[in-house]
């Protein structure tokens, strides 16, 4: 069983994605966007993203890290940037 009551998530300072995550092995490529990614792609990506996340055991405390420290950026936690932007904004 998967303790998700962890806080004490790793991060890797230079993707701000967790150290012991799926998001670290081969599905890397669904969290970055490719340059001049178009609308549509990008939201694949990031349900492919979700995906992963979904399955991860680190993914709760991910998604409370990325939340406390509002990572602007990519799918963390299972969230977009605008949904982890509707959570803080609604909090």
């Amino acid at each position: 069983m998967t303790d998700t009551s962890r806080t004490d998530v790793l991060l890797d300072p230079r993707h701000d994605a967790p150290l012991d995550g799926p998001c670290r092995s081969g599905a890397r490529n669904v969290f970055e966007r490719g340059a001049n990614e178009q609308a549509a792609a990008a939201r694949e990506r990031e349900e492919a993203a979700k995906a992963v996340c979904h399955r991860c055991p680190v993914r709760l405390p991910c998604r409370r890290r990325a939340l406390a420290d509002r990572v602007p950026h990519g799918v963390r936690g299972g969230l977009t940037p605008d949904e982890r932007h509707l959570l803080l904004a609604h909090g």
